[in-house]
């Protein structure tokens, strides 16, 4: 990963919102996980540093790590998912397969007001 710093020194915490999300992620690969659970992974930061998060994550997927992406930004999550689970108030809405899903087909999902999880090919 491409991390920008004045030094190696610098504490994370001084770094662009880019550099933090990019250092927070390298610092947590490390530890070799099988899983890797990323809430908001590019709140806040430039196109550049979100197109190299996405890079990552897709490089990590192809290598067999699961990956969870929580996001409240739909285009991103459609892009990374390849199964989308809508929630609700702490509830699965529904459980949605990736092949081809639409913007409208989630909200759709997100809107419905019946009470069992559905799953769906699209």
């Amino acid at each position: 990963m491409k991390i920008k710093t004045s030094s190696p020194e610098l504490a994370i915490g001084r770094l662009s919102g880019g550099n933090q999300q990019k250092a927070i992620l390298a610092r947590c690969l490390l530890l070799n996980p099988r899983i890797l659970i990323l809430d908001e992974p590019t709140r806040g930061i430039d196109i550049g540093a979100k197109y190299e998060i996405y890079k990552l994550i897709n490089q990590l997927v192809q290598q067999g790590i699961a990956v969870i992406v929580i996001s409240s930004e739909l285009p991103e999550v459609l892009g990374l998912s390849d199964r989308v689970l809508v929630m609700h108030e702490g509830r699965l809405k529904a459980n949605l397969v990736n092949q081809h899903l639409t913007q409208e087909q989630v909200m759709e999902a997100a809107l419905r007001s019946e009470r069992h999880v559905e799953e769906h090919v699209v």
